[in-house]
C-alpha cells in the first residue's frame, strides 16, 4: 500500500509510464493520420482551413503531425521533435477549428494535446529508439 502511496517520482516506474503514455498517443493519433495520408493518395485534397494556409497545406501538415509523427512518438525516435507538429496541429484543432464548439467536441484533441506536451517535457524514456541511437531520451 504504501508504493501506490508513494508520491516519490525517483522510485516509480517512470520509464514504463512514459513508454506507455508513448505507445497508446502515438497509436491513438495515427488512427486520425493514416486515413488523411489515404486521402491525399487518393488525391482528395478537401479540407478545413483554420489558420490560412489553404486546405491542401493544411491537411498535408496535419497528416503529416499525425501520421509520420505519430510513429516517431510510438518508437521513441525524435520524440521531442516529433511532439513539436502534434502539439501545433492539437492547440489548432481544439482552440481554432473547434473554438467554438462545446467541450465535447474538443476533449479529444485537448487530452491528445496534453499528452504530447507532457511527452515534450519528459523525452521518450529508457525505452526507446533515442536512448538506443543517441544514449538520450
Amino acid at each position: 500500500m504504501t508504493k501506490l502511496l508513494n508520491s516519490n517520482l525517483a522510485n516509480a516506474p517512470t520509464d514504463l509510464a512514459v513508454l506507455i503514455l508513448r505507445i497508446f498517443s502515438g497509436a491513438f493519433i495515427m488512427t486520425h493520420g493514416i486515413p488523411k495520408v489515404k486521402k491525399i493518395l487518393s488525391g482528395d485534397l478537401g479540407f478545413g482551413d483554420p489558420i490560412g494556409l489553404g486546405p491542401e497545406v493544411s491537411l498535408v501538415l496535419v497528416a503529416f503531425a499525425e501520421a509520420v509523427c505519430g510513429l516517431l512518438v510510438i518508437l521513441g525516435l525524435g520524440t521531442r521533435w516529433a511532439t513539436i507538429p502534434l502539439i501545433f496541429a492539437m492547440a489548432v484543432a481544439a482552440f481554432i477549428a473547434h473554438g467554438a464548439d462545446p467541450f465535447g467536441t474538443k476533449e479529444k484533441p485537448l487530452l491528445f494535446l496534453v499528452a504530447f506536451i507532457v511527452l515534450l517535457l519528459t523525452g521518450s524514456g529508457r525505452y526507446s529508439l533515442d536512448r538506443k541511437v543517441f544514449g538520450d531520451s
